[in-house]
């Protein structure tokens, strides 16, 4: 999922700040991350979880596809918590 136009929601340039994940981090993790969730009734745009690992550090980003504009929307960045997440950070604890 990479596209030339990526869009940052106000929300993740916040936690991007608060969390020290810059820009490189997200291009990296939408170049080689792993779609770990769907979620293809979001509106506007269908949406989904990404899992990248970034010079040993987990990271998720949530992202939505634009495909009219050729645009990705970055909803949100966030270290995976490990008590909601299993092991390898790819499933929900339930």
């Amino acid at each position: 999922m990479i596209s030339e136009k990526i869009t940052y929601r106000l929300h993740a340039v916040k936690r991007m700040f608060e969390r020290k994940i810059n820009e490189k981090e997200v291009r990296y993790a939408l170049e080689t991350g792993e779609v770990i969730e769907d979620y293809p009734d979001d509106t506007p745009y269908p949406s989904c979880l990404i899992l990248s690992c970034y010079r040993g550090r987990l990271i998720h980003i949530v992202a939505a596809n634009n495909s009219l504009e050729d645009e990705i929307i970055i909803i949100t960045v966030y270290e995976p918590d490990p008590s909601e997440w299993d092991g390898e950070c790819r499933k929900r604890i339930q």
